[in-house]
């Protein structure tokens, strides 16, 4: 899978039975709820939560600036205080003078206060330190390895009253202000080196509505509330279980009996017995993460060898790339196996953004003759009759590489290898190990390949489809389009939000037509929970979000 650094990945134990007393065959009480993780975490700390278990865990013992909600009607995200209980932007955007709270303290006592919060934009993006979020603060006054100025941006008013100052020509937004704060009296008594391995990674002293209670290794991580925070409640959960089972039919076995009481990514074609059962609620997280065709654009041996960037003999044309798109069944796999827990992909602009997205756009559908029409206007034909186009002396073969052990695309890729066949094109398929697909994606040494991403909220395209290859590396395809880059380059200015929306209807028209790689579709996060859980909101922020509120 290849995805945005910010975001990213998920994860029987029968000695932890001894926890959770289950018998019962409801794990669900007024005080706990256990929810099924595929996979430990690393550590216990907001620097370094790389993978998507990890922030969630982080979400709910460290408080943040502000917190964010999903307005369903609008589709897109509202801001709200928390730590932060004010703000105020000056006319030009270039400062926000934010109101702090007074009443929080660590969990080992200490008043959480207006240094932490300046400590923690410090640490963050010290290159030293390497936090997931290094390189992220650009509208701030940084020195060249990208360290904010604490001098230069900071202004402390009074105990509880922040100034932050952007650079000029910058575009802040409150999501420049959201991510968990970090004790400062605690990580500034050690080398920065030091962070990322020393026992308060491990143990950590928090400030959220939740604190730690115990991790066993690869067993769980149980957190209970924190009876001092804020945002206690009577009556909401009392303690969650983050409960390690690596094993898909064990986690499924254990939610029907009762033995948790969550699991995400569940196979569609457990849906109708989960549901039949009574017991659960079933749902769908939809559009974070859908699936692709990725076509390389250039040539991957010239460009290795020299550097140069010629387009790809095979798919370096767009009616090429467009006939691709029209010669798949998307709709064999969406049918037969996401059974419905999906929708069909036009461009990286979800569904979910209502107004940034034009839903007015037809899906290419699955036309082999207008395919075969195109292919002919490009100049690809069988001459010598032996069941494969060609061009110029080259037949139209490739290999289309994949990840191993993802039955998803081992039947996609079966399903697509068919229907090129028909077209006269001859496509093999290589299944190789995720690390080995994404160093060769990474590398551009693939002609063709099958992957996903996950999206980012906000809305964030130029990190991936920016004609410059060296700074913008995670544009896989090397797609490269100037009145593209002129968009992408305008919505980070001081636009509206109409302007950026009908900026983002330009560029997902744009490819859209040039179809740099075959979007497929849109993948459904499979949710089940049991019935007695309340106040949950399945958003596309994420399931265990704000679980605080659960009761």
């Amino acid at each position: 899978m290849t995805v945005p650094r910010k975001n990213i990945s998920l994860f029987l134990s029968i000695l932890f039975s001894l926890f959770i007393g289950c018998k019962n065959n409801s794990t669900t009480s007024s005080s706990q709820v256990v929810i099924a993780i595929p996979s430990d975490v690393e550590r216990i700390n907001p620097l370094f939560s790389y993978s998507i278990n990890e922030a969630n865990i982080n979400e709910l013992l460290f408080l943040s600036l502000v917190k964010h909600t999903w307005n369903r009607q609008a589709g897109e995200v509202k801001t709200e205080p928390m730590f932060a209980t004010s703000w105020e932007w000056n006319l030009d955007s270039s400062a926000i003078m934010l109101q702090l709270r007074d009443d929080v303290q660590w969990s080992d006592g200490v008043p959480l206060s207006i240094n932490d919060v300046i400590f923690s934009f410090d640490v963050y993006s010290d290159p030293v330190v390497e936090s997931y979020l290094y390189g992220s603060f650009k509208c701030f006054y940084t020195d060249k390895e990208e360290h904010i100025i604490s001098s230069k941006t900071f202004e402390k008013l009074s105990e509880t009253k922040l100034k932050i100052n952007f650079k000029p020509g910058s575009t802040p937004t409150l999501f420049n202000l959201d991510f968990p704060i970090v004790p400062k009296h605690i990580f500034d008594k050690m080398p920065r080196t030091e962070i990322a391995t020393a026992e308060e990674s491990f143990a950590p002293v928090t400030s959220g509505p939740f604190n730690l209670e115990k991790w066993e290794k690869n067993q769980a991580v149980i957190i209970k509330e924190n009876p001092t925070s804020f945002l206690h409640k009577d009556g909401n959960i009392k303690r969650i279980i983050f409960k390690v089972i690596p094993d898909y039919n064990a986690r499924l076995a254990q939610l029907k009996n009762g033995e948790i009481d969550l699991a995400e990514y569940l196979k569609p074609e457990d849906v109708s017995q989960l549901k039949n059962s009574g017991s659960f609620v079933v749902t769908s997280l939809k559009g974070r993460e859908y699936d692709y065709l990725g076509w390389n654009n250039l040539d991957p041996i010239l460009y290795k060898k020299s550097g140069k960037i010629v387009p790809n003999k095979l798919f370096g044309s767009v009616k090429t790339r467009q006939a691709l798109s029209m010669a798949i069944n998307r709709n064999e796999v969406l049918s037969q196996y996401l059974r419905g827990y999906g929708a069909v992909a036009n461009s990286p602009i979800s569904p979910i953004f209502k107004n940034a997205v034009d839903d007015k756009l037809p899906p290419y559908s699955f036309d082999l003759a207008k395919a075969r029409t195109l292919l002919e206007e490009e100049g690809w034909s069988d001459k010598d009759q032996n069941g494969i186009l060609e061009k110029e002396g080259i037949e139209f073969k490739f290999t289309l590489t994949i990840s191993s052990n993802n039955p998803r695309r081992i039947f996609a890729a079966t399903v697509f290898k068919n229907n090129f066949r028909q077209l006269g094109i001859d496509m093999k398929i290589d299944q190789v190990e995720l690390g080995m697909l994404i160093d060769r994606i990474n590398n551009k040494s693939v002609d063709a390949w099958m992957a996903s991403w996950i999206i980012p909220i906000p809305l964030d395209l130029k990190f991936s489809w920016y004609s410059n290859l060296i700074t913008t590396p995670m544009n896989f395809p090397s797609y490269q389009n100037k009145e593209l880059d002129a968009l992408l380059d305008n919505l980070e200015t001081k636009i509206t939000g109409q302007q950026k929306n009908d900026s983002y209807k330009k560029v997902e028209a744009i490819l859209y037509r040039d179809q740099p790689v075959t979007f497929l579709y849109w993948i459904d996060n499979v949710v089940a929970y049991n019935k007695k859980l309340k106040n949950i909101e399945v958003t596309p922020l994420g399931t265990v979000h704000h679980c605080w509120l659960w009761q």
